[in-house]
């Protein structure tokens, strides 16, 4: 069984580098009934070195994590981002990916928690990663599966989903099986790391 201690803290120790089934209708991420927003979403195509990821962003539910998104989307940020980690999870996991230059990062921004945006942690979401609340900056991840341990509970303050993967989800899954190698990565992360990145060799915001 994953420790989950463990697992969070491998999640949140992310390495410093510096480097240059979907719902019948794809694009309708219903928020549950105690949640009542009017549905906004954003497009987004992520290409890869491994092909094209679509995203449907609730800017609706969650602006702040979206709007920051397109932030990176919008200057050309993303484009120096890499998939760099593909950590398992029961019979899932996730692919973790992150913009690791100084000069292409954009400011911290406030927590939206899964308790307020009702957005939770299952299959091809993407999500915010957040050592505290107000940390959340640069670093990412794709769900391969429900991982209800990343929600907000009275443990943990949780990360951030807001949006999921509309089309691609065979290109998270090649990323997510891309070759590790067992040597790298500190402490629980070690053996997480890809032998080669998977580079975002482009990002463009398709609709709103």
């Amino acid at each position: 069984m994953t420790n989950l201690p463990l697992l969070l803290a491998a999640l949140l120790a992310t390495p410093l580098q510096e480097t240059a089934p979907p719902p019948a209708d794809p694009l309708a991420v219903a928020a549950p009934e105690a949640v009542q927003v009017a549905e906004d979403l954003v497009r987004v195509a992520i290409d890869t070195d491994k092909g094209r990821i679509l995203l449907a962003l609730d800017r609706g539910r969650a602006p702040v994590t979206t709007e920051a998104f397109l932030g990176y989307v919008e200057k050309g940020f993303l484009e120096h981002a890499t998939f760099y980690r593909a950590m398992p999870y029961a019979d899932g996991g996730i692919a973790q990916f992150g913009v690791r230059r100084t000069d292409k990062l954009l400011d911290p921004i406030a927590h939206e928690s899964t308790a307020d945006t009702g957005i939770l942690h299952e299959r091809g979401v993407i999500s915010l990663i957040a050592p505290q609340p107000g940390q959340g900056r640069n670093d990412w991840f794709i769900t391969l599966n429900e991982i209800p341990a990343f929600d907000a509970s009275t443990d943990f303050h949780g990360f951030t989903p807001f949006g999921r993967v509309v089309e691609g989800m065979e290109v998270v899954e090649a990323i997510f099986g891309s070759p590790v190698d067992p040597e790298a990565g500190e402490g629980p992360m070690k053996g997480q790391m890809l032998v080669e990145p998977v580079k975002v060799t482009g990002a463009e915001k398709l609709s709103d």
